[in-house]
């Protein structure tokens, strides 16, 4: 493991702008690797090695163990552009590449342990609290199976979402993300059979009653309040933003390349398909105009509100103020529409598109599902987040924490 001095040696970041350049270079090869991804059910070993040395996983990153500290923005800008190309691989990237940040809020032994000999090291995740916590001395036992670990096969441990039972009799019950290495669980990938976002490779973990110390824990109720051990050594403005905030984010922003994906599929076809039975040239289609440009104004409005909410969060964390309750609902509430908002563009524009785009060969078929799938996800049910943001707006506390 490294010494201190050593995990604390400084990178040189690159600019901002040349990680989103080297984003959208990759494009055009994430397209062409997209039906292998599907095939796989997992991103290519060989895209997350490009992603790696171009420094995506590092944006968030700390500084001490090789990151940049980045604004939240350039990581969801590179998000995008990945999803762009596949959107697999966008999800894929946001959820991995968001870890490093929760990572810094835990106790820095764990830290140490994750990256101490490797900078690089990824960590998936499936914060289901489905997990059977017992307590013990320094510690717990942690026994279960958890679904959709986006990127699992890719990454040397894991974080695993389970409650821990109070210590005495009427006690709180407490909501904790449990940090696992790669010995102490299992992989199944035979469940993951899905017919979108099939390339994340979303496995099972399978863990059977394995000791985890109790600094390899993160409790909610601490991210919440902003009691996270990890401030000790971590104190940049960017780990003072409530985990949750950036997390919801983590899984909507990759629709935005998906759609992006699927705008330019519409418009393509648009462009030469004639109906077989009415003669009809679809680029004469008003109702297929307004399709495609209702789905790209809504979704340009879209991003320049949650790129708005992130400047105004850094702004708050750089004076050292905190976030108001209603800012933390509306602002989850307004990720969770996202995924659901994009998909329902992209439907209004294959109902226009005929044959032609109902075929598994169609550049808009693959985005289209990969956006259905992702409606799918918790933090993407705006039904989750409504009771939230209405509570704080007639003054009642948030029914759920994770905010």
């Amino acid at each position: 493991m490294a010494t201190l001095a050593e995990a604390h040696a400084p990178v040189e970041a690159p600019s901002a702008e040349t990680l989103i350049a080297r984003a959208k270079a990759m494009i055009p090869s994430l397209k062409a690797r997209a039906k292998q991804c599907v095939a796989e059910r997992n991103v290519p070993r060989e895209t997350i090695a490009e992603m790696t040395e171009a420094g995506f996983f590092r944006v968030l990153q700390p500084k001490r163990y090789g990151g940049y500290e980045m604004h939240p923005n350039v990581f969801f800008e590179i998000q995008k552009n990945l999803a762009e190309g596949c959107m697999s691989t966008g999800w894929v990237y946001g959820v991995v590449g968001c870890h490093p940040f929760q990572l810094a809020l835990f106790d820095d032994k764990a830290q140490q342990e994750v990256w101490g000999d490797n900078p690089d090291m990824l960590v998936s995740s499936t914060y289901q609290p489905v997990g059977k916590v017992e307590r013990t001395e320094g510690g717990f036992y942690l026994s279960g199976t958890w679904g959709f670990s986006s990127g699992s096969v890719h990454c040397g441990w894991v974080l695993l979402g389970a409650f821990v039972p109070p210590e005495e009799e009427g006690g709180t019950v407490d909501m904790r993300t449990f940090l696992l290495p790669r010995e102490d669980y299992a992989i199944d990938q035979d469940q993951w059979h899905t017919f979108g976002l099939q390339g994340t490779g979303s496995h099972h973990i399978i863990v059977d009653r394995v000791f985890v110390p109790e600094h390899r824990t993160h409790s909610a109720a601490a991210s919440f309040f902003g009691n996270n051990p990890g401030y000790a050594v971590n104190d940049g403005a960017l780990y003072q933003m409530p985990w949750a905030q950036l997390f919801v984010r983590s899984v909507s922003s990759s629709a935005f390349g998906g759609a992006r994906a699927a705008i330019s599929a519409a418009i393509d076809i648009m462009q030469s398909r004639v109906s077989t039975n009415t003669k009809k040239a679809s680029k004469d289609d008003q109702v297929l105009q307004g399709a495609i440009a209702a789905a790209q104004a809504q979704m340009v409005e879209m991003e320049i509100a949650l790129e708005r909410q992130f400047n105004e969060i850094m702004d708050l964390m750089n004076r050292g103020e905190r976030m108001t309750l209603e800012q933390r609902a509306l602002y989850v509430y307004q990720s969770s529409t996202v995924a659901k908002r994009l998909a329902q563009l992209v439907d209004a524009m294959v109902e226009r598109l005929g044959g032609r785009a109902i075929y598994l060969s169609s550049d808009i078929i693959q985005p289209w599902l990969d956006l259905k799938a992702a409606r799918a996800h918790v933090a993407n049910d705006p039904y989750n987040r409504s009771p939230d943001l209405v509570g704080v707006l007639v003054g009642q506390p948030p029914a759920f924490a994770f905010l």
